[in-house]
């Protein structure tokens, strides 16, 4: 049975001005999601800050959403590491705050050959009971899980049901598809291609655009999934141009941007990142405009 189908948000980190976690916000946010059709929350991703947030702030945050979700929608916690004891105990400490699932990135900086990779998503995987979302994303990390080493960690461990796929890479979308032979449920990780990948046999997206339009990112699943393919098709390319400003920038940057000029008010970044460069906000805000959220 999928962790879910449709539309997951990685969902922000809410700061306070002196850059401390804004947890009342996380509740606005959260409840927010949950009322316009989300499908789940994935929290401590990327889009999260996860990188900058200390071990203790990482496991805050996700009790907290797990308490304050309570089980109205699965939460799926961000526990991967380049260390794979570091990712072992985040993730055994999700497991006992009560998280429906984990989201484990490939390790990043030291990357890994493809044995690494195995050895490292199995004794991870291991060391838990909830089920695991594998999360490729090679232009962060620097190190591919490529098909055939993703369908062998899902048979060395049987809780590794998924994958997020966000290499950009169609056509090892379909390769994985093929090989995995449905043991893999697949997750778009890149907002523009949510109808590619879906229409490779994929359930779903863990998307940044959800921060600022759940209802029309959940709805763009839920058509291809339900048939309307036309319609679904209609809302990704309505997003298109959004979505470009989304990432014009590195992520989080704009989306933060984004929720703050919305009047979400979800705060600053954790340096490294920074304020956007003035001509992407403006063409970010201009965007917003012409989706209708401004």
């Amino acid at each position: 049975m999928a962790i879910f189908k449709g539309a997951g948000v990685a969902i922000v980190t809410p700061m306070n001005e002196d850059l401390s976690v804004n947890y009342d916000k996380f509740a606005e946010i959260i409840d927010e999601q949950i009322a316009n059709g989300t499908d789940a929350i994935i929290v401590c991703g990327t889009t999260g800050e996860a990188a900058t947030l200390s071990h203790e702030e990482h496991l805050d945050c996700i009790r907290f959403a797990v308490k304050h979700v309570n089980k109205r929608v699965p939460v799926i916690a961000g526990t991967g590491s380049n260390c794979t004891e570091t990712a072992i105990y985040l993730s055994t400490e999700a497991e006992k705050a009560g998280a429906d699932a984990l989201l484990l990135v490939s390790p990043y900086y030291n990357k890994a050959t493809q044995k690494g990779l195995v050895e490292h998503f199995a004794d991870t995987a291991n060391s838990v009971k909830i089920p695991c979302i594998l999360y490729n994303v090679p232009s962060r990390t620097g190190c591919n899980i490529l098909p055939k080493t993703a369908v062998k960690i899902a048979e060395l461990c049987s809780n590794v049901v998924a994958i997020k796929e966000a290499s950009g890479n169609l056509s090892q979308v379909a390769e994985l598809a093929a090989l995995s032979k449905g043991r893999l449920d697949i997750y778009s990780g890149n907002d523009d291609q949510v109808l590619p990948v879906l229409s490779l046999g994929g359930i779903g997206v863990i998307s940044v655009l959800s921060n600022v339009a759940p209802k029309q990112t959940h709805d763009m699943v839920m058509e291809f999934l339900n048939g309307n393919v036309k319609e679904a098709t209609k809302l990704q390319l309505d997003a298109i141009d959004l979505i470009g400003s989304l990432f014009c920038e590195v992520n989080p940057i704009p989306v933060k941007v984004a929720m703050n000029l919305m009047g979400k008010n979800v705060g600053p970044l954790r340096k490294p990142l920074c304020q956007m460069e003035e001509a992407n906000e403006l063409r970010l805000k201009k965007s917003l405009e012409n989706y209708g959220l401004l």
